[in-house]
């Protein structure tokens, strides 16, 4: 008998772990919840894009749709390769050469994250049009007149690319350079004694050690050209977010929009697969580079450490210094302070948006953390990568697919009201700021998750269990134990997705009440009427409010 339990005991605990592994609790069930309202924008559009059948598609194919397809891969393209170029060159000469201030650089090269992309448009499109200063003092300069010069159009995809580029680069930078501050110095050393020169000792060793980091940066990049919605409306380059913005709202129609939504869902599967195969690639790291004791990497002459401070402080300044500074010079205009007698309409529609959005979303990204925490099932982990795919969801794409069920579930809801209740009103949920925090909520979990589930893993199981074996219940381990040392956490969780809510427009264009403004709605329509200098206060407390994650990164990075 002893000899059977034996022989049953591996078998028994195979399917004990295989049990635990598909068990559902109450947390997982929370997590599935949140799963399934993060993912009825998808589902949504995915059920409504084939109305209409083949013929509709076809039509689709013949008209409007290789327009968009080609100008956003061509913006993605142009972007995601000056990006690329951008993060990457500056990342390996923050790491591995000294010059005058690398210190100071290697933090700086992050601020443009502060600055949304589509105030970079507004201001680079106010200073390079032909009746900005910039041609305004070439022409003043050199006698010129209309049609006797060339000066590239600011106005274009090329344009728009550049935009996106100088704002988008920093996430190569960062996951690039901490990529090559990991790695190993003896491999680069190794091959610069066996006689490569600095440059092929960059390409052959450094650089493919790095390059699951350094892709992994251009997969967030291409992500942001594709949900970006301001910048192209603004150089009015048709892209799939702008063209889902026009074809719904301007044209009403739906079931077009549903289908270029459910077209770009597939760049975003795409990007989203993309994104997790870099996960998946591991480099040669060891010690790392930041411990070089005998100097740096790469040895620079006085040329060459004049040309590496230029590399390194032009982007910044592209990037950041230039629109701050003509933001703020705008600012001190008397039209822009007559317009900020209304500041605080708008700075208040933003603060208790963005505010209910932080509350729905830490709460949501606490469920997925104790999901995690509390379940090894599959389930819950599948519900918790599901449930953080919105921030892979452009704006417009999110907005659309809410709106699509919406319709059909408010009618209902509005009958019934109306039959059992003898409500008069209109439409119950579609116009309604409920939908609003419900999109951005979808959109920003994610940024609220990472924040909480990096403080959670820091807690040990232990105090856990040793609460419950003393008896306290599940409500006061939580409030007693867990929301105490969770609280950094869970202010930066707040925080983050705070500032990310009052910074985004395509969505908050399309689901926003009538009666509801904000500092994003507000500078965007100012900018669209080529009232920048008006709308240069809202935008400079965006920019400022875009400080503060940046400045957290930056912290990070000198660590």
């Amino acid at each position: 008998m002893s000899r059977l339990r034996q022989l049953d005991a591996p078998g028994a605990s195979t399917l004990t772990r295989r049990a635990s592994s598909v068990r559902v609790d109450g947390w997982t069930l929370g997590a599935l919840a949140v799963a399934a309202l993060a993912l009825v924008p998808i589902l949504a559009i995915v059920v409504a894009a084939p109305a209409g059948g083949f013929e509709a598609i076809a039509e689709l194919a013949r008209t409007i749709l290789g327009r968009y397809v080609a100008n956003t891969l061509a913006l993605m393209l142009l972007a995601g390769a000056l990006a690329l170029v951008i993060g990457t060159g500056c990342a390996w000469l923050v790491s591995a050469a000294e010059f005058p201030g690398r210190r100071i650089l290697g933090w700086s090269l992050v601020l443009p994250l502060a600055l949304p992309a589509y105030l970079a448009a507004y201001v680079y499109g106010d200073l390079l049009d032909f009746s900005g200063p910039v041609q305004g003092g070439l022409r003043a300069a050199t006698g010129w007149g209309v049609g006797e010069y060339w000066f590239p159009h600011i106005r274009s995809l090329p344009g728009g690319a550049f935009v996106l580029g100088i704002v988008l680069y920093p996430y190569v930078y960062l996951l690039a350079r901490a990529s090559f501050v990991a790695q190993s110095p003896r491999q680069f050393r190794a091959a610069r004694s066996l006689g490569a020169t600095p440059s092929r000792a960059f390409w052959q060793v450094a650089l493919p050690a790095a390059r699951p980091a350094i892709a992994g940066g251009l997969a967030l990049v291409l992500m942001e050209v594709l949900a970006d919605f301001g910048v192209a409306d603004y150089f009015a380059i048709p892209t799939f977010s702008t063209g889902i913005f026009r074809t719904w709202l301007a044209m009403g129609d739906k079931q077009t929009a549903l289908k270029l939504a459910a077209v770009m869902l597939l760049f975003v599967v795409a990007l989203v697969a993309f994104e997790a195969a870099t996960r998946r690639g591991r480099t040669d790291s060891r010690d790392g580079l930041a411990r070089r004791d005998d100097g740096p990497l790469v040895q620079l002459s006085t040329g060459g450490k004049a040309l590496a401070a230029i590399a390194c402080a032009l982007p910044v300044l592209l990037g950041f210094a230039i629109p701050a500074v003509h933001l703020l010079g705008m600012s001190l205009d008397e039209r822009a302070v007559g317009a900020g007698g209304e500041l605080w309409t708008y700075a208040s529609g933003s603060l208790w948006l963005g505010l209910a959005t932080a509350f729905v979303c830490v709460l949501a990204a606490i469920a997925l953390a104790f999901a995690k925490a509390r379940s090894d099932s599959v389930v819950a982990k599948g519900a918790i990568r599901l449930s953080t795919l919105g921030y892979a969801l452009p704006g417009a794409l999110l907005a659309v697919g809410l709106l699509a069920p919406l319709g059909a579930v408010d009618v209902s809801l509005t009958r019934a009201a109306r039959d059992g209740l003898g409500w008069s009103g209109g439409l119950l949920l579609t116009g309604t700021s409920l939908v609003l925090i419900y999109a951005l909520s979808v959109r920003f979990l994610t940024v609220a998750y990472n924040s909480v589930d990096g403080g959670m893993a820091k807690i040990p199981p232990s105090l856990d269990a040793a609460a419950r074996s003393l008896g306290a219940r599940p409500a006061r381990v939580l409030s007693r134990i867990y929301v105490p040392l969770l609280r950094p956490s869970l202010l930066a969780a707040a925080a983050l997705v705070f500032i990310d809510t009052v910074r985004e427009l395509p969505a908050t264009l399309i689901l926003r009440p009538f009666n509801l403004e904000t500092l994003a709605t507000r500078t965007y329509r100012l900018a669209s009427d080529e009232r920048l200098v008006e709308a240069s206060i809202p935008a400079l407390i965006l920019l400022a409010a875009g400080l503060l994650p940046v400045l957290l990164l930056a912290r990070t990075a000198r660590r």
